[in-house]
């Protein structure tokens, strides 16, 4: 009789602990924030706290527009929203005035304390150089020219750099002229570095403006 109880008891045991090795895991996500890019899609990532990830050493290896902004961005300024260069170029993307007047900002204090408005801004830039560049775009994009593969992102992201009659200017030559800017990077070097990223979901617009 003791044998038949201890045999059950250690079936019962065996059985729970069995069943439990299957139990779901219930992964806690409240703590967790949300970004929104611009086509609405939402990417978690666990803290807006940036002090929590200055030990880590984080690859950025996404192709997706909010990489390309945050690339660029570190690029410009290491995505700082109040820079200032000794040229005067302006936040985050390093707006120039006048740059910043064709997007629909006239106040430069107010731009700069407003990171939103920084957002918007280079959104306002993208969709403003994709509608003056979309036929470059559409010649251009797949073919190599002066070493580089040419995508829309990296044609965009030149015209960030240099403008769009710098990037007109670069094919008209067949990438033999290419413009720099005063610290020596040239448009070349943003072709190359920015190319790759998904762009698609901004919409030219020539009359883009911050709203």
């Amino acid at each position: 009789m003791i044998k038949k109880w201890s045999f059950y008891t250690s079936l019962t045991l065996i059985i729970a602990f069995l069943s439990s090795g299957f139990k779901p895991f219930n992964f806690e996500t409240t703590h967790r924030f949300i970004k929104n890019d611009y086509d609405g899609r939402n990417y978690q990532f666990p803290s807006q706290k940036q002090n929590e990830y200055t030990k880590e050493s984080v690859s950025f290896v996404g192709k997706l527009f909010i990489d390309y902004k945050e690339a660029i961005a570190f690029r410009e300024s290491q995505g700082k929203y109040k820079k200032i260069n000794s040229l005067g170029y302006l936040g985050k993307y390093q707006f120039g005035t006048e740059t910043l007047k064709s997007v629909g900002v006239h106040n430069k204090r107010q731009f700069l304390n407003s990171p939103k408005m920084q957002e918007q801004a280079f959104i306002a830039l993208v969709a403003k150089n994709k509608s003056e560049l979309i036929d470059i775009i559409e010649k251009y994009e797949g073919r190599i020219i002066s070493g580089i593969l040419m995508t829309e992102s990296g044609i965009l992201a030149a015209a960030h750099l240099g403008g769009a009659g710098s990037v007109k200017r670069f094919f008209k030559h067949e990438g033999k002229r290419h413009f720099k800017d005063a610290y020596g990077t040239s448009i070349r070097s943003y072709m190359r570095d920015f190319g790759g990223y998904e762009t698609s979901g901004i919409v030219a617009d020539s009359n883009a403006t911050v709203q």
